[in-house]
């Protein structure tokens, strides 16, 4: 009887519905942190240099908004895994910086499309170790 009335109690509904926000929030924060997308390289009007551009301009776009977003406690900077392919299954990972030169190689190639996808995630910066000075 009592495990039905702290169900049906108001204050307790309350939480429950405060919780589930609180949830629904953190999953789609995390959903966001995720590009993951095939872009198509054919369209009737557009030509596919300028749809290129525009992935180009679409990742700049998503990396930029990523690194202004606020570090969680303890993380240095915004890190990034990123995967690259014709297809989904055959994607291999690259790292961030050389997303520009698999776009120039889809150029070259000529693909109608490609799979890109990048998750941010938190980095941590490593120290360097101390150059020993053997002389």
């Amino acid at each position: 009887m009592e495990k039905e009335s702290l169900l049906l109690n108001p204050e307790s509904l309350l939480e429950l519905s405060r919780n589930a926000e609180h949830d629904r929030m953190i999953r789609n924060n995390f959903l966001r942190m995720i590009m993951k997308k095939t872009f198509k390289l054919t369209h009737p009007k557009i030509k596919p240099d300028r749809l290129l551009e525009a992935v180009r301009c679409d990742v700049r776009k998503y990396l930029k908004r990523e690194r202004n977003k606020q570090l969680p406690q303890g993380v240095d900077f915004w890190d990034f895994d990123c995967r690259f392919g014709n297809i989904e299954d055959e994607a291999r990972e690259i790292h961030v910086t050389e997303i520009p030169k698999c776009l120039d190689g889809v150029k070259e190639e000529q693909l109608e499309s490609f799979y890109l996808e990048i998750l941010a995630k938190p980095g941590h910066r490593m120290k360097k170790p101390l150059a020993s000075e053997s002389d």
